[in-house]
């Protein structure tokens, strides 16, 4: 079973218009794409994890009228969005390309700085060359690397927030899991700038979050 790491590119249109808009937005970040879909109808159907101002994200949503329906979900800082989202021509079209050529992409999806969305496509090696013609108009897939798939550490360690990212590096980078541990949760959170308790309460949700998945 092979894969391709690619990134998607889009123009300055992006994938799709309501994608676009919150992107352009400076009180929101598109975090992760976990999954998206493509309906029988054309409509697509998509989970985003977002931060920033969750009035913000609720304004733009519901204003847009290529959201057929949405729903919401926040929690420290972040912002789980189940979203329905009417047909727009280009994503329909790459998402159709992903089904022709019977690729399965690995979730969640990440968005790069520049907007771009990184993703791993795993399937027959020969479909990544034929389905290159294929891409829609403005959108351009840069390859950064192809080789044997086998499930990594990356997918878990995208799944926990921002903030538990920052703090598990801190944590590990200071030496807190070394044996015998070197630094205490007040060391690791004067240098994050909080509390022993909210370093301590990170940790045991992030331990919680990766140890369940991967205990058989």
């Amino acid at each position: 079973m092979r894969y391709a790491k690619c990134v998607i590119i889009p123009d300055d249109e992006g994938l799709h218009p309501l994608d676009r808009r919150i992107a352009d937005h400076p009180d929101v970040t598109r975090e992760l794409l976990h999954n998206v879909n493509l309906l029988a109808d054309e409509t697509i159907v998509a989970l985003y994890r977002f931060s920033g101002k969750r009035t913000v994200l609720e304004s733009i949503l519901s204003e847009s009228p290529m959201v057929n329906q949405y729903q919401l979900s926040s929690a420290d800082g972040e912002h789980h969005a189940y979203i329905h989202l009417e047909a727009h021509d280009r994503l329909v079209g790459l998402l159709s390309m992903l089904r022709e050529f019977e690729f399965i992409y690995d979730t969640p999806l990440e968005f790069t700085r520049r907007g771009g969305l990184r993703v791993t496509m795993i399937g027959d090696v020969k479909s990544f060359q034929a389905a290159v013609p294929d891409v829609p108009d403005g959108i351009r897939l840069k390859l950064l690397k192809t080789g044997r798939y086998e499930p990594n550490t990356d997918r878990l360690f995208s799944q926990l927030t921002a903030r538990q990212q920052e703090i598990l590096r801190t944590a590990v980078d200071m030496g807190y899991y070394d044996v015998p541990r070197a630094v205490t949760h007040d060391d690791i959170g004067e240098e994050l700038g909080c509390t022993g308790g909210t370093v301590g309460g990170h940790l045991r949700k992030i331990e919680s979050t990766i140890l369940t998945q991967i205990v058989p």
